[in-house]
Formats: structure tokens, sequence, C-alpha cells
């Protein structure tokens, strides 16, 4: 699969689904699509947490774990 182009923040959704069915193999199913997409909302939904400051570091993440697990 050939990486996504590095202009793709200045990219329209459509565009970005339509450049990564582009990249998809031709004998692909309706489910693969479907997860594809998921996987490309998924990592705007994230782009827009980490712009908005709703991100922590590892080291913040093991930290809590820690706590929660009592180690």
């Amino acid at each position: 699969m050939k990486s996504p182009p590095a202009n793709v923040s200045r990219m329209s959704v459509k565009e970005q689904i339509l450049e990564a069915i582009q990249r998809l193999p031709d004998d692909i199913g309706y489910r693969d699509v479907a997860e594809e997409v998921a996987f490309l909302a998924a990592i705007g939904e994230a782009g827009k947490d980490i712009e908005a400051g709703r991100a922590i570091s590892n080291e913040q993440m093991k930290a809590r774990i820690a706590e929660w697990t009592g180690k």
C-alpha cells in the first residue's frame, strides 16, 4: 500500500477517501473499504484532539495505568 500524499491535511475528506480507495487492491471487499474509511476518520479525530490539547504523553499514560493497576 502506498503512503498518503504529503499534502493530505489540505485535501478535503472526500479527496482523502478517494485517494485511499485508489491505493487499495482491486479485489478488496466492502468491509475492508469501510474499515479504511473508519481508520481515516479516527486519524482525523485524533488530529483534532491533538490540536485542541486533548492529548497526553506516553509517560503520562503510563503513570495513569500504574495508578489504575496499583503497580
